[in-house]
């Protein structure tokens, strides 16, 4: 079985730090978006994949092949977003259709019993109760449990079941023709080609389809998620040793994930924070942020932020979210 992982997307919502990287490879808790993604796959058992890539997708690449370099790894490119059918789409013929496939979006950190999903005898669809359903694919069910219609983004939702970005489809080949009259004919929703609609095509011809529930799921998209995904995560993670950094003057407040090659001095770190590799902090408070790789603080109170790697900031006290390869200084001339 192989995985399709759609990861083209360029991340509008997350500028401006989507401007020099994906937004799948933001750092969460110690590792990017995808790694948290390829951890749980992998651990399913799953370890052939394909990746639809796009803008930077030269990155992902190359992220993949130095961290799982253990797994099957085919790239596909697309160039032109029409939205996540046309990128599974774009897969058919790297996908044996005789076999099933799990469809997961790049942007979706989750936990959930997968073993128990690719064991099944029929398709599966993650799902999630959610307050607003109009913001998702919303999933109905009938009498025995089964899905029996999907509806994408609907104005009046009669269901709370969103779907969450994790697809198991055992009819593959039925998969790819409802994609391929979606596209032949161009049929769209809000001017894109929607997986939710091909798998509603799939219901109408027959499909049998369930649902499974997850018990985290974070779509990453928007950077107040990201910080809530961060904190979640790190509380999961064993507490590092971090004996050597109090030595330096600094405090460290759990949950925190600091990379040991990271140098800080003189600080007051946490709680939630996450450091990349080679960040620098000096004589400064984190709290609740993201500090991305080879990223510089110095003489900064900073709180709810999102700092993109190799930026620097001297002198601030704000709530920031600043690109990678920024350059701010607020210190007095």
């Amino acid at each position: 079985m192989r995985a399709i992982i759609p990861v083209a997307g360029i991340g509008s919502r997350l500028k401006p730090h989507t401007q020099t990287q994906p937004k799948s490879l933001i750092p969460v808790a110690g590792k990017p978006i995808l790694g948290h993604i390829m951890d749980n796959l992998v651990n399913a058992g799953i370890d052939d994949f394909v990746f639809v890539i796009g803008y930077l997708g030269d990155r992902i690449e190359q992220y993949l092949t130095e961290h799982y370099a253990q797994c099957k790894l085919t790239f596909v490119m697309q160039t032109v977003g029409k939205g996540i059918g046309h990128a599974v789409w774009l897969t058919r013929d790297e996908v044996n259709h005789e076999e099933p496939v799990f469809i997961v979006l790049g942007d979706t950190i989750f936990e959930a019993d997968l073993k128990s999903v690719v064991a099944a005898n029929s398709s599966s669809l993650g799902v999630k109760k959610v307050d607003d359903p109009r913001l998702f694919g919303v999933a109905e069910l009938d009498s025995d449990g089964h899905i029996s219609k999907l509806i994408e983004k609907p104005n009046i939702p009669h269901s709370n079941l969103a779907l969450v970005g994790l697809y198991y489809v055992k009819e593959t080949t039925m998969l790819f023709e409802c994609l391929e009259y979606l596209i032949q004919n161009e049929i769209k929703t809000n001017n894109e080609y929607h997986l939710t609609d091909a798998l509603q095509c799939m219901i109408e011809k027959g499909a049998n389809m369930n649902t499974f529930g997850v018990s985290t799921w974070f779509d990453c998209g928007k950077k107040d998620v990201i910080l809530q995904t961060n904190k979640n995560l790190l509380k999961r993670l064993n507490n590092q040793d971090f004996g050597y950094l109090t030595k330096l003057g600094n405090i460290i407040v759990q949950p925190v994930h600091i990379s040991p090659t990271a140098k800080i001095e003189n600080s007051i770190i946490g709680p939630d924070v996450s450091i990349g590799d080679g960040a620098y902090i000096s004589r400064s408070i984190v709290k609740n942020s993201i500090i991305g790789m080879n990223a510089s603080l110095q003489n900064a109170i900073i709180e709810n932020s999102l700092i993109g790697s190799d930026a620097s900031l001297i002198g601030a006290v704000h709530s920031l979210n600043i690109g990678d390869s920024a350059e701010i200084n607020l210190r007095d001339s």
